[in-house]
């Protein structure tokens, strides 16, 4: 697993800065319980092996004007690697397209879409993703409100797997 390569105050870092990446390196090493010089060489760590990608706002799309979220099941005709590696491609390139997950079932791609309005989502959905090469099907569900919306990930379920295989 792993977190297991991760010693525990590199997993508390890692949970503070996902709770509030704005913090100081000295409110860090405070929150967790080292001095600021080595919590810092530990962060700078941590971005060099990947597990920090980077650092952003969280933003709220409808208060920006983004009304629409929507969700969109995309089935591909083939599903040969050349032609995965395409669609990812060209979702990269989509800007109404936030997160693009393959999946294993019925259906080869989610899509997390925002839009302003209906009609600028049902303008890229004909002009863009359906007409997409190799694009065989796409089944939408509009997002009528958030329950949940919380990035990163439990920290407390990893430090209860590993202090249970301890």
């Amino acid at each position: 697993m792993p977190g297991n390569k991760l010693d525990p105050i590199d997993r508390k870092i890692l949970a503070e800065l996902q709770a509030d990446g704005r913090m100081t390196n000295v409110e860090l090493a405070s929150r967790v319980g080292i001095s600021a010089p080595p919590c810092l060489r530990r962060v700078r760590t941590l971005e060099e092996q990947g597990y920090i990608r980077g650092y952003h706002a969280a933003v709220d799309a409808r208060e920006l004007g983004f009304e629409v979220q929507v969700f969109a099941m995309v089935g591909l005709q083939s599903q040969a690697e050349s032609d995965l590696v395409a669609f990812e491609e060209r979702c990269r390139q989509w800007p109404l397209v936030r997160e693009c997950h393959m999946l294993n079932g019925e259906v080869d791609f989610i899509l997390k879409c925002v839009a302003p309005d209906l009609s600028t989502f049902q303008r890229f959905l004909t002009e863009s993703l359906t007409a997409a090469p190799n694009v065989a099907s796409v089944k939408t569900s509009l997002v009528i409100r958030d329950a949940k919306d919380e990035p990163g990930v439990p920290f407390e379920v990893l430090e209860d797997r590993l202090n249970r295989d301890a």
